[in-house]
C-alpha cells in the first residue's frame, strides 16, 4: 500500500532569529575569571548594541545613547559647537562629528585616542583654567554640553550617591557658566541620583528639563539621562 505524500514545509518556523534559536553565546573558557567578569563578558558578546558599535566603528555602545537622544530632540545642529565632559573612549565625540557639529572638544582624566577633527584634553574639567581652554578650542560659547561621566563606586550606598550627585552638579554648573543662550545640556544621571534643588535650579535656567531613557541604556540599569534645553542666562556672569 502506497504511503500518502508527506507535506512539505513551505514557511520557515517563526519565533526569533537563527541567533535567538541557537541561544545566547557562551565564553569557551572561564579560566582565571571571576564570576562577575565572566557574566560581564558574556553580556557584552550577546549585546546587539556592542555588536553594532563594532560594525560601525564606534568606540563604545554608548554612541547609540546620544544618537537616539539627538534623534528625538534635535540637539546637534549642523555647524554647532559641542563640548563633551568625560569623553573617553570617544563614542559621543564620534556622534557629534557625524551629526554635523563643526567644533567639537572633549575632556577626560583618561587618555583618548585622536578623533579628528575633535580636540581632546586630558585633564580634570573642574580645574580653574580648563573651562576657558575648552571654550577656546571650539572658538566660542558651546551650543551643547554633554556629560556621560559616572563615578567610581565604592559599594557604600551613601558615599556612591554623594559622588553621583557631585558629578551631576559639577557638570550642570559648568553648563550654566558656559552655554550660549538657547543651548542644551545632557548629563548621565541615575534614578534618584539628583537632588530636588538641582532640578529646581535647572528649571530656572532652562525652558525644558526632563529625564530620558535611551533604548541602548540597559533596562536593568538605573541609568538615565537628564536633558535640559533652551538655556536662558538669568544669572550674573
Amino acid at each position: 500500500m502506497n504511503q500518502p505524500p508527506r507535506k512539505r514545509m513551505v514557511h520557515r518556523p517563526t519565533g526569533g532569529t537563527d541567533a535567538g534559536r541557537a541561544g545566547p553565546k557562551r565564553l569557551k573558557t572561564a579560566k582565571e575569571r571571576t564570576p562577575s567578569s565572566q557574566a560581564w563578558l558574556e553580556r557584552q558578546i550577546n549585546d546587539p548594541f556592542v555588536v553594532e558599535a563594532k560594525a560601525r566603528g564606534y568606540r563604545s555602545r554608548a554612541a547609540f545613547k546620544l544618537a537616539e537622544i539627538d534623534q528625538r530632540f534635535g540637539l546637534i545642529r549642523r555647524g554647532a559647537r559641542v563640548i563633551d565632559l568625560g569623553c573617553a573612549p570617544g563614542g559621543w565625540l564620534q556622534i557629534a562629528i557625524e551629526r554635523g557639529a563643526a567644533q567639537v572638544a572633549g575632556i577626560d582624566l583618561l587618555p583618548v585616542a585622536p578623533i579628528p577633527p575633535a580636540r581632546i584634553l586630558e585633564a580634570d574639567f573642574t580645574g580653574p583654567e580648563v573651562g576657558g581652554q575648552l571654550i577656546a578650542l571650539i572658538g566660542g560659547a558651546p551650543d551643547l554640553i554633554l556629560s556621560d561621566m559616572a563615578p567610581n563606586t565604592t559599594g557604600h550606598r551613601q558615599t556612591d550617591h554623594l559622588r553621583i550627585v557631585g558629578l551631576i552638579e559639577a557638570a550642570a554648573e559648568f553648563a550654566v557658566a558656559n552655554l550660549r543662550p538657547g543651548g542644551a545640556f545632557v548629563t548621565k544621571a541615575f534614578q534618584g541620583g539628583e537632588t530636588g534643588a538641582l532640578l529646581a535650579a535647572l528649571k530656572r535656567d532652562f525652558t525644558e528639563v526632563r529625564h530620558v531613557k535611551p533604548r541602548a541604556s540597559r533596562a536593568e540599569s538605573s541609568e538615565l539621562y537628564l536633558l535640559a534645553r533652551g538655556f536662558r542666562r538669568l544669572r550674573a556672569s
